[in-house]
């Protein structure tokens, strides 16, 4: 019989599944579970309950659940995104494997390469494309690798000759943003550069390349990473850095999650704290279409000579209804200066009363930077948020900061019983929880579109691109603007190099939720995702034809994206395939739409 590997070049080799007669037998999961420690076992799926029992209590607490990011966090047989119309739905592995540390990793690793198993990981479970999730799989589930080290000189191992120290934090697989920020930030009073989503995991944001609130001052995540300790496909814990194994160190900033190894831990570099954070939020109507195209005009200026810079990120909102919606951040501005930077648009809107008015209530604040993720801090104001207090300007600016436009909180809570008290969420990302996606595209939009020739084209592109459907912008997700050290550190990433030029990352999407496919009452609409999908397409059509190059960013795009090698890498992609073929030979590690993955049936079981 001829080895394996010749074997599954001369035929189309196929991983196993439990109706195989070669899956593996009890007695071989019973060793694996003997090498973890007593860390494996069967992976239950929590929607089963609403077949079985739809009217009962335990499937209405389901579905309160099912908006708690925290629930789904922490259940491993559930993902955020429950699925995606025509595209995938989340569906447990039939084992899972607790991993405590990388020796659990290497373990579930090994077992699965000898035994041509799928393998499946998942830390934090935001992937909208479902690369953390299938059915018929091995999963490796880090969410309890969360251990979290300050450094106040960290040096990546054998670069000591070539690096200098620096204040750094080491997070376990399983971290999320939420528990990365409060051990930096609210107690250490440093920033490391991670997500906005409070709940997204930190290894994952990191090797997709990585965006946060501030990433126009600080730069991606992927540019601030040190040192990683990673388990590749032959099973080995390796240390990933500038000096030992530069290849692959490379490929993990940027490169995309679950296609190189299983990261088991990070080193992140800190940085500086500002005196402030603050917010821009409010929303502009106008009257007729024509008045429309030009206030997204005066808004395509405005932001080129007013907020085209590292002090404002987040994003606008170009809505079908003729609303320009603002919700942006900035970063070292106090209130004044913030409200200085925008009275000039303001003024613009309120010279033409007939054409625009300012819809809901109208903030911009700032807020000392060090509570931005301080639970407590946020919740010892909250029963007096209404209220404003006489004479007091930070308590003031807290009943500003704690309701949105339309007076709703900004944070929810986790409410369970035993829930931690630092379990929350910002409400802007509730939408995203237990969601079943209809349609997602992303585009980096170039800087050259603000210059003078283009600005027009861009604000009209935008006008028609919005009788379609609402588009995001988010400033905070193209790098043009950036310091010129956030760049440099991105562009030594994986990341495809128009992150480097765009200024902001345009979005179109549209989900239902929660919802899931075979549960009377609650199943996605397919008719209405289709509609939705082609009207996505058709929007973000017209801002396609500004881009001769169109990238998109792999996290956050098109489950169906064509050409994606080029869209996600670019001219990086050669690269990253030779240092797939490196160091995952046989294609242990896949994800749709991964490095190598062309070489894969879609559901990765089938070598083509």
């Amino acid at each position: 019989m001829l080895p394996r590997r010749l074997w599954a070049a001369d035929t189309r080799f196929r991983r196993r599944r439990p109706s195989d007669a070669a899956w593996p037998s009890k007695a071989a999961w019973k060793r694996l579970n003997e090498a973890v420690g007593g860390n494996l076992a069967p992976v239950k799926f929590p929607l089963s309950v609403l077949k079985t029992d739809p009217d009962g209590a335990a499937a209405k607490a389901l579905w309160e659940n099912l908006r708690n990011p925290y629930y789904i966090g922490g259940n491993p047989g559930l993902t955020q995104t429950l699925g995606w119309v025509d595209a995938w739905t989340t569906k447990p592995s039939v084992y899972m494997v607790a991993a405590r540390n990388a020796h659990d990793i290497a373990a579930a690793v090994n077992f699965a390469r000898e035994n041509d198993l799928r393998l499946v990981v998942k830390g934090g479970g935001h992937s909208y494309q479902g690369t953390s999730d299938a059915p018929d799989s091995l999963l490796i589930w880090t969410r309890h690798i969360h251990d979290i080290a300050m450094h106040t000189g960290f040096v990546p191992q054998r670069c000591e000759h070539a690096v200098k120290p620096q204040p750094a934090v080491t997070v376990g697989a399983g971290t999320i943003w939420m528990q990365a920020y409060d051990a930096v930030t609210t107690k250490g009073g440093q920033y490391v550069q991670g997500g906005g989503c409070t709940t997204v995991g930190v290894p994952g944001l990191v090797q997709s390349g990585g965006f946060g609130s501030f990433s126009k001052h600080y730069g991606t995540a992927a540019g601030s990473l040190l040192e990683a300790e990673v388990v590749t496909a032959d099973g080995r814990i390796r240390i990933a850095n500038a000096c030992t194994n530069p290849d692959l160190f490379w490929a993990l900033k940027g490169g995309g999650g679950g296609s190189f190894g299983v990261v088991s831990k990070m080193t992140l570099a800190l940085h500086g704290l500002p005196d402030y954070f603050g917010a821009a939020s409010f929303k502009v109507k106008a009257a007729s279409d024509g008045a429309y195209r030009r206030l997204l005009r005066e808004f395509v200026s405005f932001y080129r000579e007013n907020l085209f810079n590292d002090h404002w990120g987040e994003q606008a909102h170009v809505n079908p209804d003729n609303t320009l919606d603002i919700s942006m951040v900035s970063y070292a501005l106090d209130t004044e200066q913030a409200k200085k930077v925008w009275q000039p648009f303001l003024d613009w809107v309120a010279h033409s009363p007939h054409d625009y008015s300012l819809e809901g209530r109208k903030i911009i604040a700032s807020w000392p930077a060090r509570p931005m993720w301080n639970v407590g801090w946020w919740k010892e104001h909250w029963p007096e948020m209404a209220f404003p207090r006489n004479g007091n300007p930070l308590h003031a600016l807290i009943d500003d900061i704690l309701v949105h436009v339309m007076h709703e909180p900004i944070l929810d809570f986790d409410q369970r019983p035993g829930a931690k008290p630092n379990n929350a969420w910002w409400t802007g990302d509730e939408g995203q929880v237990g969601w079943f996606i209809w349609g997602y595209e992303s585009l980096w939009l170039p800087a050259s579109l603000l210059e003078d020739g283009a600005q027009r084209h861009l604000a009209d592109a935008l006008f028609r691109a919005s009788r379609y459907a609402g588009i995001g912008l988010h400033f905070n997700k193209g790098l043009a603007g950036a310091p010129p050290e956030a760049i440099a550190r991105a562009k030594d990433t994986a990341m495809n190099p128009a992150v480097l030029s765009a200024f902001a990352l345009a979005i179109v999407a549209d989900a239902q939720g929660p919802a899931y496919p075979g549960i009377p009452g609650h199943e996605p609409s397919v008719e209405k995702a289709r509609k939705a999908a082609t009207r996505i397409d058709r929007c973000m059509s017209q801002l396609r034809a500004l881009v001769p190059n169109p990238g998109s960013y792999v996290s956050e795009s098109n489950y169906f994206q064509k050409d994606w090698q080029q869209s996600y890498w670019g001219s990086n992609y050669p690269r990253l395939a030779e240092i797939k073929k490196k160091y995952d030979p046989d294609g242990l590690f896949f994800v749709h739409n991964g490095v190598g993955s062309e070489d894969w049936s879609a559901d990765g079981f089938t070598r083509l």
